[in-house]
């Protein structure tokens, strides 16, 4: 009687600056939605002590600032590996720009979907990368990081005289004001964490559900790949 003999793969997905940014970026996020939101809305103190004793709140925006820059220059570097990465990295995983590319990634949103959220199939999608949704998702990641520097440059131009926030400048007067800039950056702060809940809990889905090792894979880079099966006899 013949029996299934189940073989994994070792795969090389995700290259070194893939996951240098994948880790760069998440701690960057976390100081900056945390600075952030005191920023935003400062803790009221009322105390007869030396105004020293209250620096705490400099030490919160220069921590704030300081990891803007490393999460700007961290995309900088995703941006290109998106033309420089392996066919895992690379932009059009994301950004589906023809029809077919578009066509037969909106049939793998549909598939995880059943999958993922409806749970009507149970059986996932045979994916070595990520899934369609995933990246989409992601391509929508890369779009709100971009308009988070953006706002982000733009509060932080009056302040500096360095070039780099400056470029920037401009995006005030296209919102109306500080204060609306302010508005829509707090806004991304919280997409952000949305997206952040949403990644851990189908990073840790997928990885009970598949067995493929995607947490372990964004440390090692390797991913197990769907298992062959032979007949032996």
């Amino acid at each position: 009687m013949a029996t299934t003999i189940a073989t994994f793969e070792r795969v090389y997905i995700w290259e070194r600056p893939v996951r240098l940014y994948h880790w760069v970026s998440a701690i960057s996020l976390v100081a900056l939605a945390v600075t952030g939101l005191v920023i935003g809305n400062p803790p009221a103190f009322i105390t007869a002590a030396d105004a020293s004793s209250t620096e705490w709140y400099g030490l919160v925006r220069l921590i704030h600032f300081a990891a803007g820059f490393i999460f700007t220059f961290a995309l900088v570097l995703r941006i290109y590996w998106f033309f420089a990465g392996n066919e895992y990295a690379r932009w059009h995983n994301f950004f589906p720009v023809t029809p077919a590319l578009f066509k037969r990634q909106a049939r793998q949103v549909g598939q995880v979907l059943k999958v993922d959220i409806f749970q009507i199939e149970k059986r996932p999608m045979e994916v070595r990368g990520h899934n369609a949704l995933s990246a989409f998702s992601y391509a929508a990641i890369y779009l709100l990081s971009v308009f988070m520097i953006a706002t982000g440059m733009a509060l932080y131009a009056p302040m500096s005289d360095w070039f780099l926030p400056q470029m920037f400048a401009w995006v005030t007067p296209l919102f109306g004001g500080d204060a609306e800039v302010r508005l829509w950056h707090h806004v991304g702060v919280w997409a952000f964490i949305v997206f952040a809940l949403t990644h851990v809990y189908l990073v840790l889905y997928h990885d009970y559900v598949e067995g493929q090792g995607e947490i372990s894979s964004m440390v090692s880079g390797v991913k197990f790949v769907t298992p062959e099966k032979t007949e032996a006899p």
